[in-house]
């Protein structure tokens, strides 16, 4: 347990360097470059750890994974795209706090899947957790553009404004991301339908999971829609964008908070023994 902490807290330690780089206003150099390698490379390399014989059906992995995907494609749209890594700003830290989530959950439940698994049941996996690294990345790319806009409407520019990339390139990459999103989440809703069929005889179950996947899907599709016909943009489009994101987050980490933590707590208390002659607490 004390090495699984201390391995989840140098992978946080790892994500602070990229956290610390976009703040320095210097650009894409070297130094950043660097930090963001650490923040790949840690928690990847703590994700795989923990997955490497069999995938954890807990809160605590699925946030490293969650993580982990989500650091290793913005460093991927940051090298492909040229003012992409100023959302390091708000994205870094995001993901310190939720690396940091990770390791006060880290001793939580966490029933394995064993393997071997099917095609359907991989490819589920790897189109589902793609999708939220999409999400959060257009969600982030959403937060920058309310930010931006609302610099601009009171006039009061912060340094941290100054260091996101302008509303028409976030408004363009949140765009961008969401339908790719839209693409990858119709695609696991698919696949998901396909090992929930395989495994049960059943297409669909409508569980918490499938029903919030189903409503983020619409919600990213009627604002792509929106954006094309009616021009939506702006800070009405990124509320749309991290209401999305929300669904998603309940759908994926979310359901899981319940399922490991709060359920989990909830049948421990109930199986605790009773222990007589306490005196009542006031």
């Amino acid at each position: 347990m004390l090495s699984a902490t201390a391995f989840s807290l140098a992978a946080v330690a790892a994500l602070v360097p990229a956290a610390v780089a976009g703040w320095r206003g210097r650009g894409a150099d070297s130094v950043y470059w660097a930090a963001l390698a650490f923040a790949v490379i840690g928690p990847g390399a703590w994700a795989l750890a923990q997955i490497e014989n069999a995938w954890h059906a807990g809160l605590s992995v699925a946030l490293w994974v969650t993580i982990a995907a989500s650091m290793a494609f913005f460093a991927v749209l940051a090298a492909a795209a040229r003012e992409v890594w100023r959302l390091s700003t708000l994205l870094a830290p995001y993901l310190v706090v939720l690396g940091l989530l990770a390791t006060v959950w880290q001793g939580a439940p966490e029933p394995r899947v064993p393997g071997p698994y099917s095609s359907w049941v991989l490819l589920h996996i790897v189109v589902s957790v793609a999708t939220y690294a999409l999400v959060t990345v257009a969600g982030i790319a959403g937060l920058a553009v309310a930010l931006q806009e609302r610099a601009l409407k009171t006039k009061q520019p912060s340094r941290l404004t100054r260091l996101l990339p302008s509303v028409a390139e976030a408004e363009g990459l949140e765009v961008g991301l969401l339908a790719a999103a839209e693409a990858v989440l119709g695609l696991g809703v698919l696949t998901g339908a396909a090992a929930h069929y395989l495994a049960t005889g059943k297409l669909v179950a409508f569980d918490h999971k499938t029903v919030l996947s189903l409503a983020a899907f619409l919600v990213i599709g009627l604002l792509l829609i929106a954006h094309r016909r009616v021009g939506l943009r702006g800070r009405r489009a990124a509320r749309v964008a991290l209401f999305a994101w929300l669904l998603l987050t309940l759908a994926y980490p979310g359901v899981k908070f319940v399922t490991s933590v709060l359920l989990t707590d909830r049948v421990a208390m109930q199986q605790m023994p009773c222990i007589p002659n306490l005196p009542a607490l006031a």
